[in-house]
Parts: structure tokens; C-alpha cells; sequence
């Protein structure tokens, strides 16, 4: 048990979506928590990074910083997605390593799993294939650091651990129409449609790709569980444990959202994965997590949160 009162975290990326939950439980706990923002550390540069542990000087990392984006920002972006997630993962890990603290926490990506893998996806399937091929530089990158953790445990004695969420969503996601992950995309054209009166909706794909999605909540309760419960090698699935497809995923939106309108579907935009939902019984028998929040329920509650917050953002 790793206990987290008086002990100094660095958060990356702990001002964003996820973050955004976690440091407040965290706090909870007594932890001092240090957040490094980009403008003052740039975490792709070796100089930078090593600044912040010399300024810090952390007893724990919880790594969840990365450039992410749904299908279309994967897309425009794969250089710079695969640069950026491996070289402030290297870095990281390797001051961590230099500075001889007592754990590191790499959040990864779904996305680093085979197109093809059987359902529900089990951990032991993560190096049988190839990723789908539209977040293959980010899915790589992020699973390239699950190597980095275990070969630096094996030489060094770094505690690295390494969890693999699904997608998650929620109030403070990315609702950004060019970069944002397919939920907060929905929500924001549906009311926008609504709102707006129009008679339908276009939406990308054939919607039979199937996906889980784990309110933010849920995800960061498990990070905290895993900090202070877990400290083996393997990577363990962070999920909510079911299956729902795109085209049932929109249908409940618009639902949810109150329009009324036709869905046209642009069969010629890619679906991404075919499949994707995760075998969570390490999470739940290793630190015993387990997800609480209905995808219905969080789908309300951030539809909420947009209503109510969304026309700040915009502005």
C-alpha cells in the first residue's frame, strides 16, 4: 500500500480533462501535488523535463499527459502524435529513473491494442497484431513506454506501473469539433442542431463499430486505487465493462439531447476499430476497482455540463 499523505506528485497533464478529477482525490489523500504546465515545462525536451524534477523533486509521477484526438486529429497528426507521446514518456521515465523515486503511473491508450483483437480485449492480447491503422502512431508510441517501464524495473528497480483505460467522457472534456473524441463531438452537434432547428445531423462511419467508454470519474477513482494498491508489471485494463455501438451510442445522444431531426450517415469517413471493449478482472482483483457510473447517467450528466457551460467555452 503506497501511502500518499506528505508525499510530493507530479500530475502531468493534471490541469486537463482527467486531471482535472484526479488531483482533487489525490489532495484528499494529503499528497502536495505539483503540476507542470506548458508553459513552463516543455516535457518533450529532455532539459525541461529534468528542470522539473530538480524543482519538484517528486516522490511519485502520475503520468497522463499526451496529444490525443478522435479519428480525424489522428489522422492530420500522426508524426507529431507519435513524437510528442514517446519523447515526454521517454523523458519522463528516465528522470524518474535519475531522481530514484518510489513510483511511477503511466496512464496509456486503448488504442495500443491489435484492430483484430478478440472481445473483450485481454491484456495478454496486446503485442498480437497491429494497432487499427488510423491511431497506430499514438497507440505505438504510448505502448512503446509499457517496455520502457518494464525494462527499467528489470535493470533499475523502478516501480512503473502501466494501465490501459478505454475511452473516457464527461463534464470538461474536449469539445472541440476538430480535435475532440466522439462523445463530446455528438453532444455539441446534436444541441447545436436542436438549438439551431435543423432537420438532421451528419455523422461519420456506418455506426456498427462498437465502443466502451468510461466516465472520467470512474477513471480517475482507478488511478487513485492503482497509486496506492498496485505495484506489478503487467499492464492492467481500465474499463466499465460493456459494449455499446456507435450507431446505439448516437441514437441514446440525440435521445438524451432532445433532437428531433433524421441522422445522415457519411459512409465514406472511416468507422476506426471494429470492436473495442476490455476484460477488467485484473483491476477488479488486483486493487479492486470496479466502475459505478451507467454510461446513460454520465452521457445526462455531461450533456448537463455542456448546456450549462458550453457557451463560455465557445466564447
Amino acid at each position: 500500500m503506497t501511502d500518499l499523505a506528505g508525499k510530493v506528485v507530479v500530475v502531468t497533464g493534471g490541469a486537463g480533462f482527467l486531471g482535472s478529477f484526479l488531483v482533487p482525490m489525490l489532495e484528499e489523500r494529503g499528497a502536495e501535488i505539483v503540476i507542470p504546465r506548458r508553459r513552463d515545462y516543455d516535457l518533450t525536451e529532455q532539459a525541461d523535463t529534468r528542470r522539473l524534477f530538480i524543482a519538484a523533486k517528486p516522490d511519485i509521477v502520475i503520468h497522463l499527459a499526451a496529444e490525443v484526438g478522435g479519428i480525424g486529429a489522428n489522422r492530420g497528426n500522426p508524426g507529431r502524435f507519435f513524437y510528442a507521446n514517446m519523447a515526454m514518456g521517454l523523458n519522463m521515465i528516465e528522470e524518474s529513473r535519475r531522481s530514484g523515486l518510489s513510483k511511477f503511473v503511466q496512464v496509456g491508450t486503448v488504442c495500443a491494442y491489435p484492430k483484430f483483437t478478440p472481445v473483450p480485449f485481454r491484456e495478454e492480447e496486446l503485442w498480437n497484431g497491429y494497432p487499427e491503422e488510423t491511431n497506430a502512431p499514438y497507440g505505438i508510441a504510448k505502448k512503446s513506454l509499457l517496455v520502457m517501464l518494464q525494462g527499467y524495473r528489470e535493470q533499475y528497480g523502478l516501480n512503473g506501473i502501466y494501465l490501459l483505460p478505454v475511452n473516457l467522457y464527461g463534464p470538461r472534456d474536449n469539445f472541440d469539433l476538430e480535435s475532440s473524441h466522439v462523445i463530446p463531438a455528438l453532444i455539441r452537434k446534436f444541441i447545436a442542431a436542436r438549438d439551431g432547428g435543423r432537420d438532421e445531423v451528419e455523422v461519420w462511419g456506418t455506426g456498427a463499430a462498437s465502443r466502451e467508454f468510461l466516465y472520467v470519474e470512474d477513471a480517475a477513482r482507478a488511478i487513485l486505487m492503482a497509486t496506492e494498491q498496485y505495484d506489478g508489471p503487467e499492464p492492467v485494463n481500465i474499463g466499465a465493462g460493456r459494449e455499446v455501438t456507435i450507431r446505439e451510442l448516437i441514437e441514446t445522444i440525440g435521445k438524451l439531447t432532445g433532437y428531433a431531426g433524421s441522422i445522415v450517415w457519411d459512409t465514406t469517413k472511416p468507422d476506426g476499430q471494429p470492436r473495442r471493449m476490455l476484460e477488467t478482472s485484473r483491476a477488479r482483483d488486483w486493487f479492486g476497482f470496479q466502475a459505478d457510473v451507467e454510461l446513460e447517467d454520465g452521457l445526462a450528466t455531461t450533456i448537463a455540463w455542456w448546456e450549462r457551460e458550453g457557451g463560455q467555452i465557445q466564447r
